[in-house]
């Protein structure tokens, strides 16, 4: 096994909170199918935004099966989109491309925030099908679903917060090079034989990338049938912490993809994690049943930079005043 050191996993550079002038009031847009609100469409909404801005946007989405392909582009900045429950505010595409041209919902944009909203690539089994690709800086999502089955969640680049979030899907859902802390989030594998939760693609150690799930729960629909992982990078990292793993996963826990020399490179491992699937007696002798002192630089925001740039839900509004009625969709 490789001799790795883990201290300086995610030494990020520091930022400000953020560059908006007000963290805690923001210009209200409603997205309303009935034509209540501003906009019918979410992306209508998010094209109203203006680009390379400096304050904070809230998107509320009311209750709805909306069914869009969503962009959030890279000049527009400091958007929360939330809806009221994510069981009844639903946005779903089906598409099967390629995994940067079939997500249901793509994020470019940094310090965005997602709240109780259901993301779904309804698309099936047998192929690529994304329903939220990440790329942005400093994203954070709160209280969502994200479903589909293959790819289920690019977590591309950038530093990023998932927290209380329901993930399903059954080969390599959560895969990507990001940053991420995944805290009290519960994935759930479809698979019915040798599917895989993770796919971390960290290509080299220069990289301060890797996937952090702390204080979540593992469940799926058959025993024996989901690894934690495999590294779609030479350098995949990830580690499980505090987590509850159900009889779903497999006892070997992790797979090398065919590739025997990222045994070497890769660290993939467990910390204090419970249930049947826990057990780590029959784990490949490659993985990492961590130490508290090994464990120590994953168990707080600080390995994504937290403090600095994770914030809450605006408490204020104001509401969006069009320079153009005629600009207003659904009216």
């Amino acid at each position: 096994m490789a001799c790795f050191c883990v201290i300086f996993f995610f030494l990020l550079g520091s930022c400000a909170l953020t560059n908006a002038t007000d963290t805690e009031t923001a210009i209200l847009i409603v997205v309303d199918q009935s034509g209540m609100g501003d906009f019918q469409k979410i992306q209508d909404a998010i094209d109203a935004v203006p680009s390379n801005n400096s304050q904070l946007f809230y998107i509320q989405v009311n209750p709805g099966i909306y069914k869009e392909k969503i962009l959030v582009p890279a000049d527009k900045p400091f958007i929360t989109l939330g809806g009221t429950n994510a069981d009844n505010t639903i946005i779903s595409w089906n598409d099967s491309s390629d995994i940067f041209q079939s997500p249901t919902f793509t994020v470019l944009a940094s310090d965005f925030l997602g709240r109780q909203i259901t993301i779904q690539n309804s698309y099936g089994s047998g192929a690529k099908a994304v329903a939220l690709r990440v790329s942005g800086d400093r994203v954070r999502f709160s209280g969502c679903r994200i479903l589909s089955h293959q790819d289920t969640l690019l977590d591309d680049t950038g530093r990023h917060y998932y927290t209380n979030c329901y993930i399903e899907g059954d080969v390599d859902f959560i895969f990507g090079n990001a940053a991420s802390l995944y805290e009290r989030c519960h994935l759930h594998s479809l698979s019915k034989e040798n599917g895989a939760i993770t796919a971390q693609s960290r290509g080299s150690a220069e990289e301060d990338t890797g996937f952090v799930f702390l204080g979540c729960k593992i469940t799926g629909v058959n025993s024996g049938t989901a690894l934690l992982g495999r590294p779609w990078g030479p350098y995949a990292r990830v580690v499980f912490a505090y987590t509850y793993m159900s009889s779903v996963i497999l006892p070997q826990g992790w797979d090398d993809w065919g590739d025997s020399s990222k045994q070497e490179t890769t660290y993939l491992g467990q910390y204090r994690c419970y249930g049947p699937g826990a057990k780590t007696g029959r784990r490949v002798p490659w993985s990492h049943t961590l130490t508290a002192q090994e464990a120590e630089p994953f168990m707080s925001k600080d390995l994504i930079d937290g403090k600095t740039w994770i914030r809450s839900a605006p408490t204020k509004f104001r509401r969006f005043s069009y320079p153009n009625p005629a600009k207003i969709g659904g009216r």
